[in-house]
């Protein structure tokens, strides 16, 4: 979590733990008063857990200030969308951006993600995240640690064989066929992705050119055990936690999921683009 989010929780928290104090009554009263157990009530006063709305129309109603729930509210919308900016983020290099992955992705179960335009960093060869490693350092005109990055890229993908974990990630076909480096460096790549078909912590769908959806691909995205979802964009990550983010965002995953080739028709998929580009 980042430490914005952090704080911005415990900024809520305090608040809430004010209308609390202001109303005379303790939190064994108020969880009582809202049929919650006393320790929803610690959580969210000690920013540890995020409010949903209807938990804070619900505190502004139990102590007494139904009026305060917009306030509230506005808080809590401050905290759905937190922005690093790439440039920020990349100040020192981008080797403590992928060691800080390296341990979100450690403490993951199940990830649900999607990608429309590359191969996901937990899938790319270490010729592939080169090229787009430096691409990425020339455009932010970020510090060049490319081998100290691509290394740690590297071990990010170790969870990809620990026992009780679950990485569910879908591909818009064009990414197989968008050409990072030369034509080795994406043969090399595309038999990476061949051979993760089978593995068993690995759910890769491939979402064909040609398929009927019922929506059209927009921009990558990642479910992380289904409580935060992350969006990057050129120059900013957003983060979102709020349980109407993550609704959404599943439901746009599940409709992409329907449209997806999975085993021996995403091996086709990539065959088709592994032949393409050798034909180039």
């Amino acid at each position: 979590m980042s430490s914005d989010l952090q704080h911005g929780r415990e900024a809520l928290g305090a608040r809430l733990r004010e209308l609390r104090a202001e109303a005379g009554i303790d939190g064994k009263t108020l969880a009582a008063r809202l049929g919650w157990q006393r320790s929803k009530v610690s959580r969210l006063q000690n920013g540890r857990q995020t409010a949903t709305e209807a938990d804070l129309d619900a505190w502004a109603t139990a102590v007494g200030v139904p009026e305060q729930a917009g306030e509230l509210q506005a808080r809590l919308r401050g905290l759905e969308s937190r922005q690093r900016h790439w440039r920020r983020q990349l100040s020192a290099g981008h080797a403590p951006v992928q060691d800080r992955y390296v341990v979100e992705y450690q403490r993951t179960a199940t990830v649900r993600g999607y990608e429309a335009s590359v191969i996901p960093g937990l899938f790319q060869t270490p010729a592939y995240a080169r090229q787009l490693l430096v691409q990425n350092a020339e455009l932010m005109r970020s510090p060049r640690d490319t081998d100290a990055a691509v290394q740690a890229r590297m071990r990010r993908q170790e969870v990809l064989y620990e026992p009780g974990k679950l990485f569910r990630i879908l591909i818009w076909e064009a990414a197989l066929h968008a050409v990072v480096g030369d034509r080795e460096v994406m043969a090399g790549q595309l038999d990476r992705l061949v051979g993760l078909i089978g593995v068993s912590t690995v759910e890769l769908g491939i979402v064909p050119l040609g398929a009927p959806m019922r929506l059209t691909p927009k921009h990558g995205f990642w479910i992380f055990d289904e409580q935060r979802v992350v969006v990057e964009t050129i120059n900013t990550e957003l983060q979102y936690d709020s349980a109407d983010d993550l609704t959404l965002y599943g439901r746009v995953w599940d409709q992409l999921d329907e449209a997806a080739a999975y085993g021996p028709r995403a091996h086709r998929l990539i065959a088709r683009a592994r032949g393409s580009i050798a034909a180039t």
